[in-house]
């Protein structure tokens, strides 16, 4: 079956690269030139086109996709970012007959309007923090008033790639962003909540769900997490303290509501839904819903997959998940993300780019890469918007512009084997943060 991923960052490169690993049946992936004419990308990046035949189309553009679809014979099609769900593209999928791997406009809405999410979220009993909307500076300015010295959560409500939330106590500094977001956009203001933050992912055929291991997220820039926030500068998996009971607690009160609303509301959804979630004190606390896998969750978490991608994701396209459970290898993942100077605020784009010994390590079809999987390779570096020049001079294309994956046993070795990879990225003011998973695991 042929597969087209939809977008261009290190997330799509690493569903691309699942998805290449296995051939029909589950067999093992084959020769690059045959994986290439099975799995393909929209826009893709230069990491993707060793193993995937990239595609220059507008993800946002249902219509140029839908045409390339019927083109090439495409069966399956994986939707990796949130802006071409806005924009509709599963249900143009659907309406021609394209299994597409992501919800419709309507059931996007739980990302694309924080606002829609968080009265859906109130309406179905799912435990989060106290939240207050706004849509007039006025209003703001008499919250902050009445919240002066406490430490609270402002939220863009619209689309934010992941940068549309501040979290202060200085009033002038709150201020300021809602001023921001309230020239375009509603404003949510919501409860500070203290404990430990998890990204836990369901696959869901629009009635059957399945959860996958828990990651964690680092969002700042700063060591400590401290900084402003980014989409993301790393990410570990799974975590030590979400065992059984924590996972069981989390399906109970987040995970089943959750999806008993959306069939309550015929909400009907088929892909993957991302819970954000903060362990407090008083138990999970849902923060969002993003309608997609996350970024740079997906480059720790796919590694690990012992099962076949390209099953689980027609299968939940198909409502025919209930039959297909994903499995999941014992080894420890560590992401981490290296960034453009300036990120993420103003970055240039288009830097030279020396990979080092890093060359091929997940973007050149590598052969020599176990691609059952278990044991599978010990490092990955996945491409985030990144290019080649006409003279073949590789260049980054973002802000994020790659994310050294570590593998291994333990924490230790998969820690290492991430920033052994990372430090032979090279490009002009090229940056991470040296601390993803310290706090996690303690060292």
């Amino acid at each position: 079956m042929k597969t087209l991923v939809i977008g261009s960052g290190a997330r799509e490169h690493a569903i691309a690269w699942a998805l290449s690993r296995r051939g029909p049946g589950g067999a093992k992936g084959g020769r690059a030139s045959e994986r290439r004419e099975r799995v393909f990308c929209a826009p893709g990046n230069a990491g993707t086109e060793g193993i995937a035949r990239n595609l220059a189309l507008d993800p946002e553009d249902p219509k140029a996709v839908v045409s390339a679809c019927a083109e090439l014979g495409i069966g399956l099609v994986v939707i990796g970012p949130e802006g071409p769900l806005a924009a509709g593209l599963a249900d143009a999928l659907a309406a021609s007959g394209i299994p597409a791997f992501g919800p419709g406009r309507k059931a996007a809405a739980l990302e694309a309007s924080k606002s829609f999410a968080r009265s859906f979220s109130e309406r179905h009993g799912v435990p989060c923090a106290r939240t207050e909307r706004f849509s007039s500076l006025a209003a703001l300015d008499r919250y902050l008033d009445e919240n002066r010295g406490r430490r609270v959560v402002l939220k863009k409500s619209g689309l934010a790639a992941g940068k549309g939330v501040l979290e202060s106590d200085d009033r002038a500094e709150l201020r300021g962003f809602g001023e921001a977001v309230l020239a375009a956009d509603d404003l949510l203001a919501e409860e500070y909540l203290v404990g430990r933050e998890l990204s836990v992912f369901a696959l869901c055929d629009g009635r059957d769900w399945a959860l996958l291991p828990a990651c964690a997220d680092h969002k700042k820039a700063g060591p400590g997490d401290t900084g402003p926030n980014t989409g993301g500068m790393g990410a570990v998996c799974p975590l030590p303290f979400a065992d059984a009971g924590v996972m069981e607690r989390i399906t109970r009160d987040i995970v089943a509501p959750s999806f008993a609303g959306m069939e309550e509301e015929g909400l009907s959804y088929r892909g993957v839904l991302f819970f954000g979630v903060m362990l407090t004190a008083e138990g999970p606390r849902l923060l969002e819903y993003n309608v997609r896998f996350g970024d740079p969750e997906t480059q720790s978490l796919l590694p690990l997959l012992a099962s076949d991608l390209g099953s689980l994701c027609e299968s939940a396209a198909l409502g025919r998940l209930a039959s297909a459970r994903p499995a999941f290898s014992a080894e420890v993942a560590c992401g981490v993300v290296v960034a453009a100077p300036g990120y993420p605020a103003h970055y240039p784009k288009g830097l030279a780019v020396d990979l080092g010994l890093a060359e091929g390590s997940a973007g050149a079809g590598q052969p020599e890469i176990d691609v059952d999987g278990i044991p599978g390779p010990e490092a990955l570096l996945f491409h985030a918007s990144t290019a080649r020049d006409p003279a073949g001079q590789l260049r980054t294309g973002g802000g994020r512009c790659f994310t050294a994956v570590g593998l291994g046993p333990d924490w230790p070795t998969a820690r290492d084997r991430a920033y052994d990879l990372a430090g032979e990225v090279r490009f002009e003011g090229a940056w991470y943060r040296r601390d993803i998973g310290t706090r996690i695991f303690g060292s």
